[in-house]
C-alpha cells in the first residue's frame, strides 16, 4: 500500500524498516505527526499492513483527517489537503525591503486587478475555495510600495477581493500590515467597467491564485484595458495563474485579436495542475488547462516547472508561481520606476 502513495506515507512518517536477511519481515514502523507518535513492532508484513488498513478505516470513520484529501468546508467547498498546506504554504515569506537609487515620486497608482470570485468548479463539479493567492499578491506589492508606488484595486463586478486565506502567511508582519492597510480598498474595490482609460495609472498588476481563472479571462472590460496597456507599452505584471487573464484580450464580445501572440512568458504549468489533485491540493482536475489555451493563442510558456523564475517580454513581466512572488517584485519594481520616469507619469 505504501508503494501506491509514497509521498503520503513518507510525510506521515509511517516508515517500514525491512530486515536485511528477512525481506518480508518488517521490523518496526512509526506513525505521526497527525496523531501521537508511537513505535510499534510487527513480526510480519501481514501485521504491519493490517495496522495500515486499520488506520485507513479510522480515517474513513472520521477519527483522523486524510492528509492527502482536499478538506470539505461547511459550505460544501474544498480547501487543500493538510499535506499540501504543510508542504506548500508558509507562515512567513522571504520579503526583505530593497533600497532603490531612484524611486517613483508621481501620483499615478498601479492598477491591481483582483478576483471577486472564490469558488472554482472543477471537472468533477466539486468547488475549490480559491481567490487570489495572498503571497502572490502582497509580496510584489510590498516591493512596488518600497519603490514609491501606491495602488488602486479593481475587480470584475466591483465585489470584495477574494483571497486564499488558507495560504496567508500569518506570522509575516510586513504582509499582515499591508493587508490591514489595504483592507478598505479590498472590501470596496473599483469596478473594471468603470475604468475607461489608463491615463491615471502607472502599470497593471494581476495577482495569481486559481481565482484569477474564473471571471477575468472572459472579462470584456479587462480585455479593453489590457489592449490599451499593450498599445501604450504600459508595464503589465502577472504570475502563476494570473496570465489566464490575458485571454480577456480576445474574449467573446470584444472582437479583437489576442494581444500577446508571440510573447514569451512564465506561468503555472498544466503538468503541475494535473498532479495536484493526487495530493489533495485541488478537489478535482482543472475545468480547463491554462497553459494549453495560452499556447494555442501563440504564447510560448518557457518554464517546465515552478522554480521561481521570472521573465520580461516587452511590456509583459511574468512569474511562474508563488515561488516567484519575491523575485517578481524585486525584478519588476525598477522596471516600473524606469518606465514612469521616462514617460513622465
Amino acid at each position: 500500500h505504501h508503494h501506491r502513495y509514497p509521498l503520503f506515507y513518507r510525510r506521515l512518517k509511517i516508515v517500514f524498516y525491512c530486515h536485511p536477511r528477512h525481506p518480508f519481515t518488517y521490523k518496526q514502523f512509526t506513525i505521526g505527526p497527525y496523531c501521537e507518535s508511537k513505535t510499534f513492532r510487527a513480526v510480519s508484513s501481514t501485521t504491519a499492513f493490517s495496522f495500515v488498513s486499520l488506520f485507513n478505516k479510522l480515517i474513513k470513520m472520521g477519527f483522523f483527517k486524510n492528509p492527502i484529501s482536499a478538506q470539505q468546508n461547511e459550505d460544501g467547498s474544498y480547501d487543500p489537503s493538510p499535506f499540501t498546506l504543510l508542504v506548500g504554504t508558509s507562515k512567513t515569506t522571504g520579503y526583505v525591503q530593497q533600497e532603490y537609487d531612484v524611486k517613483y515620486t508621481g501620483t499615478k497608482p498601479i492598477l491591481v486587478v483582483c478576483t471577486d470570485e472564490s469558488l472554482l468548479e472543477m471537472e468533477n463539479k466539486k468547488k475549490f475555495s480559491t481567490g487570489n493567492h495572498p503571497v502572490e499578491m502582497y509580496l510584489p506589492l510590498l516591493h512596488f510600495r518600497d519603490a514609491g508606488f501606491a495602488f488602486d484595486i479593481a475587480t470584475q463586478n466591483g465585489g470584495a477581493v477574494k483571497l486564499e486565506m488558507w495560504a496567508f502567511p500569518s506570522n509575516d508582519e510586513n504582509v499582515k500590515k499591508l493587508h490591514e492597510d489595504m483592507k478598505a480598498m479590498l472590501e470596496k474595490p473599483k469596478k473594471l467597467g468603470d475604468i475607461s482609460s489608463l491615463d491615471g495609472y502607472s502599470a497593471i498588476f494581476i495577482p495569481g491564485g486559481h481565482g484569477a481563472i474564473i471571471n477575468l479571462p472572459s472579462s470584456v472590460e479587462l480585455g479593453k484595458l489590457l489592449h490599451m496597456a499593450h498599445d501604450q507599452g504600459l508595464p503589465t505584471v502577472t504570475l502563476c495563474h494570473g496570465p489566464a487573464a490575458l485571454l480577456s484580450t480576445c474574449t467573446e464580445g470584444l472582437d479583437k485579436a489576442f494581444a500577446y501572440d508571440g510573447y514569451d512568458i512564465m506561468c503555472f504549468t498544466d503538468k503541475t495542475d494535473g498532479m495536484t489533485p493526487w495530493v489533495g491540493y485541488l478537489p478535482g482536475h482543472m475545468p480547463w488547462k491554462v497553459q494549453e489555451v495560452l499556447e494555442a493563442k501563440g504564447v510560448k510558456v518557457l518554464n517546465k516547472s515552478e522554480k521561481g523564475d521570472v521573465k520580461q517580454d516587452r511590456e509583459l513581466i511574468t512569474g511562474d508561481s508563488h515561488n516567484a512572488a519575491n523575485n517578481l517584485g524585486k525584478f519588476a519594481a525598477p522596471i516600473l520606476v524606469k518606465y514612469a520616469v521616462e514617460h513622465k507619469l
